[in-house]
């Protein structure tokens, strides 16, 4: 299958018989094959008389030697599937048969990606990149609070490395291009959260998808789509692997405090009116920043007051 999408994916025409020497089948059967992979993998192929076939549009695919070459490097351990239901819950349960750590798990897609709130992450093939990063770590070694702000930073220094300049953060986990969503964090844990535990660190980034393919329920944007070219997703990972190990080091040595200057200077919602749900309580106030575990601090009728927890959801208040 990987030959196959491998060849197609410059988005160029492909003879039938170049295809059939791939796939091992008769000219005649090249179509059959390539309607399974429609059906499986969600993929669009067009087929012309006389020229061949190709892709809708071209494919990124994640490469594993130029992965795991860098990633050695990290002393990080590499794990690249074609389809999963969850990077994050793939690597749960891999630390859980007690598999060597740090592991790094990438798909191509995802079948049952999730983020916050038990919102669906869209994961169509090829498209984005699904990461998540699996520790096992002592608290008292590494803080967890900040974490999550922490790991942003991270995301935020590899987009703008990749040439989003405009994004910004948003308390707690999601990063946005003009108030349209690009990635997110969600970080879970097993185990004893003060003592010795399992983290897994799980980030999606919308790389290359286009408006008109998948449907979104909330204002989204993909690097593609504001650099107007497609994005190298295994480039893309190498520079979010280098950009979270740096800030990993950092909240190891110091916690979130030492980089909590850094997160409120590019925090898009600093000093705007909210509203901050936390269950059936809705509470209105303006943004003042965040403490040094991460707590959001809002000026709430003259007070100030700090909200931490990962059930709270954070939007402007002239946001219909």
């Amino acid at each position: 299958m990987r030959d196959v999408l491998k060849l197609l994916a410059d988005g160029e025409f492909h003879s039938g018989e170049a295809l059939g020497a791939v796939l091992g089948v008769s000219r005649a059967a090249v179509w059959k094959r390539l309607e399974h992979f429609e059906g499986e993998f969600g993929l669009v192929v067009h087929r012309l008389r006389g020229r061949g076939y190709r892709l809708a549009s071209p494919l990124s695919l994640l490469d594993g030697g130029r992965l795991e070459s860098d990633l050695a490097v990290l002393g990080w351990r590499l794990v690249l599937l074609d389809s999963t239901d969850s990077t994050n819950a793939e690597v749960l349960r891999r630390l859980a048969a007690d598999e060597s750590a740090p592991l790094l798990l990438l798909a191509e897609r995802q079948s049952g990606g999730r983020g916050r709130r038990g919102r669906t992450w869209v994961s169509p093939f090829a498209e984005n990149l699904y990461y998540s990063l699996g520790l096992r770590i002592e608290a008292a070694d590494c803080p967890l609070e900040g974490l999550s702000l922490t790991v942003g930073l991270a995301v935020l220094a590899a987009l703008r490395e990749q040439g989003c300049a405009s994004a910004g953060l948003k308390w707690p986990n999601d990063l946005l291009v003009a108030g349209r969503k690009i990635a997110g964090v969600l970080i879970e844990l097993a185990g004893d959260p003060g003592g010795a535990c399992q983290v897994v660190i799980g980030i999606g980034v919308n790389a290359n998808m286009l408006p008109g393919r998948v449907e979104i329920d909330q204002p989204w944007t993909s690097l593609r789509q504001e650099r107007g070219e497609l994005v190298d997703r295994t480039a893309l990972a190498l520079s979010l692997g280098r950009s979270l190990q740096h800030y990993l080091n950092v909240h190891r040595a110091r916690g979130f405090a030492a980089l909590r200057d850094e997160w409120e200077a590019a925090h898009l919602w600093q000093g705007r009116e909210v509203q901050l749900s936390a269950g059936p309580q809705q509470i209105q106030g303006i943004v003042l920043g965040v403490d040094r575990q991460g707590a959001l601090r809002l000026n709430v009728a003259g007070e100030e007051r700090a909200f931490s927890g990962g059930e709270l959801s954070l939007r402007l208040r002239d946001d219909s």
